[in-house]
């Protein structure tokens, strides 16, 4: 969970011709499936493409990880580059001590990642839909662990074969003493 904390912010509404003035507020915010859900539904397009947000759709995201209740709508007007940048570096974060090495990593997949798509995934792999609630990057790890834990375990190359079977056939002969 992010704490943030919204400026005191006046604005002035063209429509009504008066000055209208938020209060600060601190606001908890959480990334994760169900926010990311929200933000989906409302704007028809993956969160996780890899095109960049407008300013109005970060702010929106903002809006949908609120967990905070009861807020002001005119708060999200006084959220500045700074919030925004801070909630990006949240996002980023993995949440999680659990690595990947690069093997893994080089497998490239080109499906365009939904939060359906992620539900779907919770489904498949039995994983308890109150994980929709944890930080989204700590249950996109977990459905990763899950695949590489249910995969068949891979079979070696020839090369990594007689590779493996020179270092045993070396340390018996160094053990035995013998030439070959």
């Amino acid at each position: 969970m992010l704490l943030v904390t919204t400026p005191v912010c006046e604005m002035y509404n063209e429509e009504t011709e008066e000055f209208l003035e938020t209060k600060s507020q601190v606001l908890q915010l959480e990334h994760s499936l169900v926010s990311l859900s929200k933000w989906e539904s409302k704007w028809k397009k993956p969160f996780l493409g890899k095109g960049n947000k407008t300013t109005e759709e970060s702010i929106d995201y903002i809006r949908c990880m609120t967990i905070t209740q009861n807020v002001d709508p005119r708060v999200y007007m006084a959220i500045n580059n700074e919030i925004i940048e801070e909630v990006s570096k949240y996002v980023a974060d993995s949440m999680t001590a659990t690595t990947f090495s690069k093997i893994d990593e080089r497998r490239i997949n080109r499906e365009i990642v939904t939060a359906e798509i992620i539900y779907y995934w919770m489904i498949a792999l039995d994983i308890p839909f109150e994980c929709q609630k944890w930080h989204l990057n700590r249950l996109l790890t977990l459905i990763n662990v899950c695949n590489l834990k249910n995969q068949p375990k891979k079979k070696m190359t020839p090369k990594q074969l007689a590779s493996r079977n020179r270092a045993l056939n070396e340390a018996r002969r160094l053990s035995a003493g013998s030439a070959g």
